[in-house]
């Protein structure tokens, strides 16, 4: 069965910078030998200990090239455990290393933590804000997404269709002024955006920073300087992410790169915001071009870059992705991109839900995390 015809624009390519990093291939390779007298567990923790740093301080993007026929083997001869390990315990090694580095930089107050839809933004600060506490500094987490301005006042794109993506969909004056009040000292009540009603509302939640505390602001607009121009440079920390994947069929041709990014939006969409299969995907071309025009631009800004996308996530993704993709009718003018992505998913073999971990990244999409939202 070839690939069905794709009739929506083609944004399934991303121009983010990137290049492959070889990480989990190379711990894959050595896992057989390390194992000698060891768990699993202590093998796999051995190897990624060995991990540096120095591949995340880049203007790029480090990510794992995928052979679809390669992964699928180890699916099926029950390999899918320790793959799940090797990438998890090789992200919780990023937060360990970025950690660090934030830790070893006197006079920063902020981290601007930007990325793409999707591409983990909450769950990352989260977890860095937990990495952060074990160097002994505290952080308190901001979201950007509750800075959105009232739905009906939110700018229009050239389909007429609300602009989320745009700059001006924040309520920038009100953020700057929280900001500087926030670096100042003084006590700020955040605000919280309910996305079902599109209503800017009181969050009744109340925060204020020590000297010995960071903030940690994510959101796709975290490293426009339209937000935070004017704050010394020594006081900020810098960090784009994105769930980018390079994954290839074994004739050598490509999947595109922004595939998974727009099922976990799906599948998240559908069970927390009540937005169905056909929405997300008359919504994507609008949030793509979006990313082209607010957000790539600025990854070269960034101070470190860190890819999110797991090798096997869509093996897994698959499970809440096609029960909705096949609610979208023959009738519904996005149908034929529905039926392109149901032919993606199943090119994977499934892997069980429940080999995530309940702090995995890709629960923020799929559910059941231990993080609360």
């Amino acid at each position: 069965m070839g690939i069905p015809t794709n009739t929506t624009i083609n944004t399934h390519r991303s121009s983010e910078k990137f290049e492959v990093n070889g990480a989990y291939l190379k711990i894959r390779d050595q896992l057989k030998s390390a194992i000698e007298g060891k768990t699993l567990d202590e093998a796999i923790q051995y190897l990624v200990s060995r991990v540096k740093g120095k591949y995340l301080f880049t203007k790029r993007l480090k990510t794992v090239c995928v052979s679809i026929g390669m992964m699928n083997n180890a699916i099926d001869r029950g390999d899918a455990e320790k793959m799940v390990k090797i990438s998890e315990a090789l992200q919780l090694k990023g937060f360990e290393l970025i950690a660090n580095a934030i830790a070893r930089r006197e006079g920063i107050k902020a981290i601007l933590i930007a990325g793409p839809s999707s591409s983990g933004k909450t769950t990352f600060s989260k977890k860095l804000c937990l990495a952060l506490e074990e160097k002994g500094l505290s952080a308190k987490c901001l979201s950007f997404d509750d800075y959105y301005i009232d739905r009906e006042f939110t700018p229009r794109d050239e389909t007429g269709d609300y602009d989320y993506e745009h700059i001006n969909a924040l309520n920038v004056p009100f953020f700057r002024r929280q900001f500087s009040q926030l670096l100042n000292g003084e006590e700020i009540e955040l605000p919280r955006y309910d996305f079902v009603s599109g209503k800017s509302l009181k969050s009744g939640n109340y925060i204020r920073l020590t000297d010995h505390t960071i903030l940690i602001m994510e959101g796709i607009h975290a490293l426009n300087p339209m937000l935070t121009g004017g704050i010394p440079e020594e006081n900020l920390f810098r960090i784009y992410i994105s769930g980018l994947t390079v994954a290839k069929n074994d004739d050598g041709t490509y999947y595109g790169t922004t595939d998974n990014r727009l099922i976990r939006r799906m599948v998240r969409d559908a069970q927390f915001r009540n937005t169905s299969a056909s929405e997300t995907l008359a919504r994507w071309p609008s949030v793509r071009r979006g990313e082209e025009k607010w957000i790539t631009p600025f990854q070269q800004n960034a101070d470190v870059n860190f890819c999110t996308a797991f090798q096997y996530e869509l093996a897994v993704l698959k499970q809440k992705a096609l029960p909705l993709l096949e609610n979208v009718p023959k009738d519904d003018p996005h149908y034929k991109e529905a039926e392109r992505l149901k032919w993606v998913l199943n090119r994977f073999h499934d892997i069980p839900l429940d080999l995530l971990p309940p702090h995995s990244l890709l629960r923020e999409f799929m559910g059941g995390s231990a993080f609360e939202y």
